[in-house]
């Protein structure tokens, strides 16, 4: 494809999960002549590889959600604000589109794509439709998705593509690498990864799992384990004391290559995890962080338990003897661990970084997608009844702002800033008006502004 001159931009920002895709996408779409652009918060210049060299945008953001009730009135004011700048950056910049990837971050750029009626895609790495992406999904957004099935999206959305999520090369590598069960007397090549910051249980429930394993599996077990740096020290010395060979860093260099020779990996669920298992088919026992948002990450890991390529091991059942029986097992059938691989195999999606971009493409190339069947057609008022104009408008903007977003979600974000604002003695004034409106869904005054409430997104 010949570059138009117009970028796409790409807003990402939050954690590596949701980063990662942005990037693998910058580099597949450069590959492809496609000028681009970033658009993201504070956290921005903290990137490398592809996004590294692109033009980058900062603009105020913030989690509703997140802390006390003056903290959060303050996200909500920072979305508002830098909702107003990407709209301003939008009119510069002119982008044939604009692609976003979940968190805060992605809110205001892709309500102001929707206000100026840009073409706009969301990639959702998980199981469950984020709350940013909820925010901001409207009737003729693409939506691509790293799992065949995603909470709050229905299983014949017509905005909905199922794509994966992006790997980085080296990970993509091992799908040339056959997975080779452990033999009778040989080696047993288990890898433990706790996520980016690694895990607390992880570091006192395996060790302890380990070391109740039966004697020949002890003995022929070769353990890679990433622990957090303040765990480090205590598990290394009980390893040694048991003459458990076991290799503890707070962050393998080489996981890719571990991943390689790996016989079973233990590990979270997190998107980017269940991507790199998948995509390399190797079998694992998924124990989900039990505080991730709307307990996505069992969600993840319930899609690949149920597909045979994991064993499902909640946190709250995650003892050091359950991990025992589940580890004798699976060591004790290669088997079934040549089964999980296959599985886990079947189920990678490796060229999802191409089939993202393929994506983009069409949406930049005008490709009509169809728009979800439950919204208002323009018989109904229009494609977007957010766009008529009225003599008060000037004065309502915050609150056609509001209306853009689900009614759900409207309630979850709007009802304790505005609650907030009464504290404070604040009642008047557009924006307490916007809030009470998203908090209490529409009255009959902005009944035909609340296109949120047609929007189709269950929560």
């Amino acid at each position: 494809m010949k570059a138009s001159g117009r970028p796409v931009l790409l807003a990402a920002g939050g954690t590596g999960g949701h980063v990662f895709p942005a990037e693998a996408l910058a580099g597949e779409l450069m590959r492809r002549g496609v000028p681009l652009a970033l658009i993201t918060d504070h956290r921005g210049h903290k990137w490398q590889g592809a996004l590294a060299g692109l033009p980058v945008y900062p603009i105020h953001a913030g989690s509703p959600g997140a802390g006390g009730p003056l903290q959060r009135l303050r996200n909500v004011a920072s979305l508002g604000i830098g909702t107003l700048q990407a709209a301003r950056l939008l009119g510069r910049l002119a982008p044939a589109a604009v692609v976003g990837f979940g968190g805060y971050a992605c809110v205001p750029p892709l309500l102001a794509a929707r206000l100026r009626r840009l073409p706009t895609l969301i990639h959702e790495q998980n199981a469950v439709l984020g709350r940013a992406n909820r925010l901001v999904v409207g009737r003729r957004t693409t939506i691509a998705t790293a799992f065949p099935t995603v909470r709050y999206l229905a299983s014949d959305d017509p905005r909905v593509r199922l794509v994966g999520n992006p790997v980085r090369e080296a990970i993509r590598s091992l799908r040339d690498v056959a997975y080779m069960p452990p033999t009778a007397d040989g080696a047993l090549r288990m890898v433990v990864i706790g996520g980016s910051q690694g895990a607390a249980s992880f570091g006192i429930v395996i060790p302890e799992a380990v070391a109740a394993l039966p004697e020949d599996f002890r003995r022929r077990l070769k353990l890679a384990q990433q622990c957090r740096p303040e765990d480090l020290e205590r598990v290394r010395a009980f390893y040694a004391a048991r003459g458990i060979d076991a290799e503890c860093q707070p962050f393998f260099s080489d996981f890719p290559a571990r991943l390689a020779g790996a016989h079973l990996v233990v590990a979270r669920a997190g998107a980017s995890t269940v991507a790199e298992l998948t995509t390399s088919g190797r079998p694992a026992v998924l124990v989900p962080f039990p505080h991730a948002t709307e307990d996505h990450q069992r969600a993840n890991a319930t899609a690949v338990d149920e597909v045979g390529a994991s064993i499902l091991l909640p946190h709250e059942q995650f003892t050091s003897d359950a991990l025992r029986s589940h580890l004798e097992v699976l060591f004790g059938e290669p088997a079934r661990l040549s089964r999980m691989a296959a599985a886990a195999y079947a189920a990678g999606r490796p060229d999802a970084a191409r089939d993202l971009a393929d994506l983009v493409v069409e949406l930049i190339a005008g490709r009509p997608l169809k728009a979800h069947s439950d919204l208002p057609t323009e018989g109904e008022g229009g494609a977007d009844p957010f766009y008529r104009r009225r003599p008060e408008d000037s004065q309502r903007a915050p609150i056609r702002a509001t209306a853009l977003l689900s009614s759900r979600a409207q309630r979850g974000i709007f009802q304790p800033a505005s609650r907030s604002l009464a504290a404070l003695g604040m009642t008047d004034g557009p924006y307490a008006k916007a809030l009470a409106f998203g908090g209490s869904g529409a009255t009959e005054e902005y009944q035909r502004t609340d296109i949120g409430a047609r929007e189709g997104v269950a929560a």
